[in-house]
């Protein structure tokens, strides 16, 4: 079908383009890229479809594998996992990275697990949790690639849970990376504010002393950035230092990623230093509020000849900070005239917002109320006047 453009009339929102210059940052990381949530924004883009390997940051997957079945009632946090002999031999000992230091036999929740994975990045709770899931880690691994090409990851692949280097097969780019990040945030809120942020966790307990082991978190923003509250660093000597982090000020949510840094000092700069351009670079404007409709939809071969389109949640648009003029070109975008049946809530159209020269920012928008298809002798009237060119 032909793709049709049509100009939103709401005033004060359609102007010619302005004439902004987007903010620049000139990042050290050779890996950037941030995106503001509310708008859809693509603040920065640096070299952002590169695959690169994940590091720990592949953790992000593990915890979202695991959220998805919690929020479906299919694992509980209470569930008990069983650390096997031989999980503990693999990941314990300073060869092993990262660790939660768990215990052989030890049983632990599935609660504790992912504790030990966001805040402390243990390799052996990784293992532990996706062999108590899933009964083997290769099996886990699957439901993990499986998981990413439904949330649209489409240039990563996971060849372990928790990041370990395996000769390429595992690997992401930043663009994924905030694609995962983002499904975390919006789709498991509760889970996200349980697990992400929390600056240490004690598990585990000394040789010797038997003194109970604190370790911190290690997300290079917190206590930095304001309203930072999440996700997953990662580190080898193949992928440098890397971060996936996300911050919240006054209702606008910023994700960004840093990868392939040469210093844990350089991972905290530029990752305070990409946030900080973010909130301060740049300012959000509201456009529609949830459940507004923004315009009309023609209709092919339904009960009705349109149907209206209306805002899923409220939009929103990034400018460049400090911009006085309010002139910025806004599209509703669709492929139309749209065939019935429509469902009301579907995805049939996008809005499309420009000014100056930052790149188009597209949200989508959805059916206010359902469709059916036309009956026979409307279809048949329609083919009728077709014939007479008259449609």
């Amino acid at each position: 079908m032909k793709r049709a453009f049509f100009l939103v009339t709401a005033a004060a929102l359609i102007a010619a383009p302005a004439p902004a210059k987007a903010p620049q940052l000139d990042t050290q990381a050779p890996i950037g890229f941030l995106i503001d949530l509310s708008s859809g924004a693509v603040l920065l883009a640096k070299n952002a479809d590169q695959r690169i390997p994940p590091a720990s940051m592949a953790k992000m997957m593990t915890t979202e594998v695991a959220f998805e079945l919690i929020d479906s009632g299919k694992l509980p946090l209470s569930k008990t996992c069983t650390v096997r002999p031989e999980t503990w031999r693999q990941w314990h000992g300073p060869q092993a990275g990262s660790t939660m230091f768990l215990s052989v036999n030890e049983q632990v929740s599935v609660e504790n697990l992912l504790h030990g994975i966001v805040t402390l990045s243990g390799n052996d709770a990784s293992v532990v949790l996706a062999e108590c899931i899933a009964g083997t880690e290769q099996a886990f691994v699957e439901q993990m690639n499986a998981l990413g090409r439904k949330l649209g990851m489409t240039n990563s692949n996971f060849g372990n849970s928790n990041g370990w280097p395996d000769e390429g097969r595992t690997y992401v780019t930043a663009r994924d990376l905030a694609t995962l990040a983002r499904a975390t945030i919006e789709n498991h809120p509760k889970l996200y504010k349980q697990f992400y942020g929390r600056p240490s966790f004690t598990w585990g307990k000394t040789l010797g002393s038997g003194q109970a082991i604190t370790q911190g978190n290690r997300n290079p923003i917190l206590g930095k950035v304001a309203g930072a509250d999440g996700l997953k660093t990662g580190h080898t000597n193949e992928a440098g230092y890397g971060f996936t982090g996300s911050a919240e000020q006054n209702g606008r949510r910023l994700i960004g990623v840093v990868a392939g840094l040469s210093s844990w000092d350089a991972r905290i700069q530029e990752s305070t230093r990409l946030m900080e351009w973010g909130f301060n670079a740049w300012q959000t404007r509201p456009l529609f509020k949830q459940g507004a409709q923004v315009a009309t939809a023609k209709v092919q071969l339904g009960d009705s000849s349109e149907v209206p389109l209306i805002a899923p949640r409220n939009l929103a648009v990034t400018l460049p900070a400090g911009l006085s003029s309010d002139t910025f070109q806004v599209k509703v975008r669709y492929d139309g005239p749209v065939k019935a049946p429509i469902a009301k809530g579907q995805h049939i159209a996008d809005l499309v917002v420009s000014t100056g020269d930052t790149p188009p920012q597209t949200v989508p928008l959805v059916a206010g109320e359902a469709v059916g298809e036309a009956g026979f002798f409307t279809r048949a009237w329609v083919g009728f006047k077709s014939l007479l060119g008259m449609a």
